[in-house]
């Protein structure tokens, strides 16, 4: 397992698990590689009975595991670098990239142990168990809320790290409640209130947190 092979893998599953149909294009857009070099890694994937072939791509079981794994070492190393060196919620994503691949099994179960065993990073994503267990389901997302609900958020996607910073300044991070307000009309910004304070969001930002409605 290369830090190539596992990106790949990981990246596969994240885009799966969101629901995107996964091709070789989408994969040499979001690992910003060459669509040969996607091609030949895809190919030596499925040689390896990692992936399926087709119109679209998938993992195999024994694909599935190695990812998990490596979106479990992610996951624990963003939750470690918040709690344990107090590292902001939208700087962990890159650090953990690089360290995923060079955490040892000993050094995971440690982290894993000191933190008191989370199951979710800070940014509300599960981490899957040891035992290779997982559901990576979303919540319902912030921009599909009907207005004058209560909503609380479990999970806020960490894809942009300076709509992170952004809505982490404001407070919206997972298990906070929210009041949801008013659409502006044409794609405009939905009007939230958070803490008795009125705060307008634009679709994008809409669109990376997730939750569920409650009473």
């Amino acid at each position: 397992m290369t830090p190539a092979v596992e990106d790949y893998l990981k990246t596969i599953f994240l885009l799966s698990t969101r629901g995107e149909t996964v091709t070789t294009g989408l994969l040499a857009k979001e690992l910003q590689v060459s669509s040969p070099s996607v091609s030949a890694m895809v190919k030596r994937l499925a040689d390896g009975e990692l992936v399926h072939r087709g119109r679209t791509l998938t993992l195999t079981e024994a694909g599935e595991r190695a990812a998990l794994r490596v979106v479990r070492r992610h996951r624990l190393l963003e939750t470690f670098l918040v709690n344990a060196l107090d590292m902001p919620w939208d700087e962990v994503h890159e650090e953990a990239e690089q360290l995923e691949h060079a955490l040892s099994d000993r050094l995971e179960a440690r982290i894993d142990a000191a933190l008191g065993h989370p199951t979710h990073d800070p940014h509300g994503d599960p981490i899957p168990s040891p035992a290779g267990s997982h559901d990576e389901s979303w919540g319902q997302p912030l921009a599909s809320a009907p207005q004058d609900c209560r909503f609380r958020i479990e999970r806020v996607s960490d894809r942009r790290s300076d709509a992170l910073r952004y809505l982490g300044d404001r407070g919206l991070r997972p298990g906070v409640v929210i009041e949801v307000g008013e659409q502006e009309p044409y794609g405009g910004s939905r009007w939230i209130s958070i803490a008795g304070e009125r705060v307008a969001l634009a679709p994008l930002l809409t669109g990376l947190v997730h939750g569920r409605i409650v009473r």
